[in-house]
């Protein structure tokens, strides 16, 4: 049977989601806690929705796994908890304090958690001052030591939403596609100074986000112009000026998908190649 996982954890001192051979990571912790908790003969495989990168955190990561639907019936023992909810428990016991499981359930007919998704929702911190950086946020806030405008960042991110070929914003990988709907990015400044960009997207190729943040922050710091980034965008090409923001300012906050009737051809649609708009 197949289950879901909510997760979050501090990717500070992981290489990343992705199982590794020799390296600490975040799948490598779960597979394996998961495996000893359904008595399985070895780790248990797990797809999940955004395969964040070294030092990416996430306070909404969804994942699920195909398990024994016996071992997890059995999950409960004798207590009046549901299997998901013995599991959980079981799995939070376990796992390390920088991952935490916040919920185990049965998945419902046709879910996957990578290509059933339809929006991510990730954030980026940044604070401008290092008198005012809080070191209880050290770990998830970049300080880049610029006074950074948020009215013109705002209006150089809108000139980025849309479908499009975000090939500029990407690091290539063979046979994968560029093509993305971006339906929300926008800067705010919270009560405490910092500077938080707001993302969704569809789905996200690899190192987009800190890459579309980078595109912005020169222009909020009065570098380029706010056409910057829209320019970029349109030559389809890496840009120079266009650095990859670090990554522990980055956290995937939150996976939106579809009713639970539509969540089978979401996925079917998810795999097909997307083409750009005319």
């Amino acid at each position: 049977m197949r289950i879901r996982l909510d997760l979050a954890y501090d990717g500070t001192d992981f290489s990343g989601w992705a199982a590794q051979p020799g390296r600490r990571t975040v799948e490598g912790e779960v597979s394996a806690a998961l495996a000893t908790v359904l008595r399985a003969a070895e780790p248990v495989r797990l797809t999940v929705a955004g395969r964040t990168d070294a030092g990416v955190h996430a306070r909404g990561q969804v994942a699920h796994a195909d398990v024994d639907p016996v071992a997890y019936a059995a999950a409960p023992g004798r207590s009046a908890r549901t299997p998901g909810e013995a599991v959980a428990a079981r799995l939070r016991g376990i796992l390390p304090s920088d991952i935490v499981v916040r919920e185990v359930s049965g998945a419902p007919p046709g879910f996957d958690a990578r290509f059933s998704a339809i929006w991510r929702r990730y954030r980026y911190r940044i604070c401008e001052d290092p008198a005012r950086l809080d070191p209880l946020r050290s770990r998830d806030t970049v300080l880049v030591g610029t006074p950074l405008g948020v009215d013109v960042m705002n209006v150089a991110s809108a000139s980025l939403l849309g479908l499009h070929d975000f090939a500029a914003f990407c690091r290539k990988r063979e046979g994968a596609s560029t093509i993305r709907t971006l339906t929300a990015y926008r800067w705010d400044r919270d009560e405490d100074g910092t500077v938080v960009a707001t993302v969704v997207a569809d789905a996200f190729c690899h190192s987009m986000v800190r890459a579309l943040v980078g595109a912005v922050v020169p222009v909020g710091a009065g570098r380029v112009g706010q056409e910057f980034a829209g320019a970029v965008l349109r030559a389809g090409a890496r840009d120079p000026r266009v650095k990859v923001m670090p990554a522990h300012g980055l956290s995937l906050e939150e996976v939106g998908y579809p009713a639970v009737g539509d969540l089978a051809a979401r996925a079917v649609e998810a795999r097909a190649r997307r083409e750009a708009s005319t």
